[in-house]
């Protein structure tokens, strides 16, 4: 399949005390972690490219350049919205914005993926 520009993607977060900054060891409180709001930015990216690859290919992260701007608390709502800017051959090139249900941006970046055979990816990790 052709991945193409203007995909996009979205996943949802109901803040809990596992996300803070004080559970993941980012932090000393108890507010969404930025590695949390990384990981959401990243699940939306997944999210893009859901069904549009060839079978036995995934995406892996390769970089990411996130700036995280205001705090949210357990309970909020944080939606994550990715849109695929730029395909260079096997790389994907990632807008990202983190936002609170209802509220305000918590954090903006990209994110960039390279499409890869998911078996030989795999058997290549390193233990």
């Amino acid at each position: 399949m052709a991945i193409m520009r203007g995909l996009r993607g979205t996943a949802d977060l109901r803040v809990g005390e596992e996300d803070t900054a004080l559970a993941l060891g980012s932090g000393d409180v108890p507010v969404l972690a930025t590695p949390r709001v990384l990981a959401l930015a990243e699940a939306a990216t997944v999210a893009a490219t859901a069904g549009q690859l060839d079978e036995g290919s995934t995406t892996v992260g390769t970089e990411v350049a996130l700036s995280h701007l205001a705090a949210s608390a357990v309970g909020a709502g944080v939606r994550a919205e990715a849109g695929l800017r730029l395909v260079d051959g096997k790389r994907l090139v990632f807008d990202v914005t983190v936002a609170q249900t209802g509220g305000g941006e918590l954090a903006r970046g990209t994110v960039e993926r390279v499409v890869v055979d998911r078996a030989r990816f795999t058997a290549a990790a390193r233990s």
